[in-house]
């Protein structure tokens, strides 16, 4: 294994500048999410130019496989994201986004970028290692229900059905050159919430012949956080966060509704379950008790993520051989959320971040973010990796 080791990364290095052209191609033209049909097209295209031929999943996905020799013995399946956010770039570079309002802010461009060029060093090698290797494109990480869900819906993760699955993320909190990973429980699940509080709206000068829906919402804003703070064990992280309140009233008017929108995140789903119904029956009381009525639309989302202790273990030990093992490191809990949780919960998964910071370069913008961007010597780290631990699940 050693001597295909030196392969993929010679292979990496080759094809670096060409993942680089990849990335800033897509990154010029992205897409939101469900609507990646120019993406989908660009990378079956390339596909296509490595001999294999990819077919179309969940509208805008694309899956295709790379069969070495006896491809039944075992498969593995690679994913990448496509899908961009609804941001306007503040970034002033080449390959800025032509799409107004739309960027990839969080890194999908080198997914698919960094996933195409593993295809192609894999493509390359395919007479040199023995299973299946299946690639998946996604659309619709960032949109509920998630593209994942949908293409395993579709039979993505059937015929053939892959023993494991591995994801990788940019991480702009870690060098170029490093990854992290962390085994078993890693990412929250994820719901939004969608509140309209009701009441009697007039005029500010006479609250006694109204009934205060911005009072309510606030009573309610500040009531909620003890579900976190009172009713959540410190055993299981919870987060409640709202981010939207509108109340379309004056300065001398009082609005007959507020609107509400938020999230909340945790990782258990017994809680999650039990908190939603806690949350929902707090705010309708508390409504009521105030003279008003409460409507609290629940949408669920993501579930936790929880990668395989034994995968992850193994893709560090294959990680540290490829990389060094000072270019690994352990990772912490994080409270986003990811729709590759919804594989992690199919089939023994490991999803891992790529470092992409350069503090020289003033590269250090968080992801969802204006100014997002990565250092692209991250995609030759990107590209052989993925190959590499491919390539060791297969050998396994």
């Amino acid at each position: 294994m050693s001597d295909l080791k030196e392969v993929v990364q010679k292979l990496a290095r080759e094809y670096a500048p060409d993942v680089v052209q990849i990335r800033q191609h897509l990154h010029a033209n992205p897409e939101l999410s469900f609507q990646e049909y120019q993406t989908a097209a660009f990378v079956k295209e390339k596909l296509k130019s490595f001999g294999l031929e990819p077919i179309t999943m969940a509208e805008t996905g694309v899956m295709a496989l790379i069969e070495g020799k006896n491809p039944g013995k075992k498969v593995v399946a690679l994913r990448g994201d496509m899908d961009a956010l609804p941001i306007t770039e503040q970034n002033e570079v080449p390959y800025k986004s032509k799409n107004t309002g739309v960027m990839h802010a969080c890194g999908h461009d080198v997914h698919t970028s960094s996933l195409l060029g593993t295809a192609r060093i894999l493509s390359q090698l395919r007479n040199q290692f023995e299973g299946t290797v299946k690639l998946i494109f996604q659309p619709g990480e960032e949109l509920i229900p998630g593209g994942a869900s949908i293409m395993i819906k579709e039979g993505v993760l059937q015929n053939p059905a892959p023993a494991a699955i591995f994801g990788q993320h940019v991480f702009p909190q870690l060098p170029a050159g490093k990854v992290g990973v962390r085994p078993g429980m890693y990412m929250a699940s994820a719901d939004e919430l969608y509140i309209t509080v009701t009441g009697k709206g007039g005029h500010g000068a006479m609250p006694e012949m109204n009934i205060d829906p911005v009072l309510i919402s606030a009573h309610l804003i500040v009531a909620l956080q003890q579900i976190v703070s009172r009713a959540a064990s410190p055993k299981v992280p919870t987060v409640l966060s709202f981010g939207k309140v509108i109340a379309n009233g004056a300065t001398n008017i009082i609005p007959n509704e507020v609107r509400i929108e938020g999230t909340f995140r945790t990782m258990n789903e017994e809680w999650r379950a039990e908190a939603h119904v806690k949350m929902k029956k707090m705010a309708e009381q508390l409504a009521e008790a105030m003279g008003g009525s409460c409507d609290f639309e629940i949408r669920r989302g993501y579930p936790y993520l929880q990668n395989s202790p034994e995968l992850t273990e193994k893709m560090r030990a294959a990680a540290e051989s490829y990389l060094g093992s000072e270019n690994v490191v352990d990772l912490d809990l994080w409270m986003a959320a990811e729709d590759f949780a919804y594989y992690t919960q199919q089939i023994d998964a490991c999803f891992y971040r790529l470092g992409t910071r350069n503090e020289e370069r003033g590269i250090t913008s968080s992801v969802h973010t204006p100014t997002f961007d990565v250092d692209e010597t991250a995609l030759e780290t990107g590209i052989g990796l993925m190959a590499w631990l491919a390539l060791s699940e297969l050998k396994n």
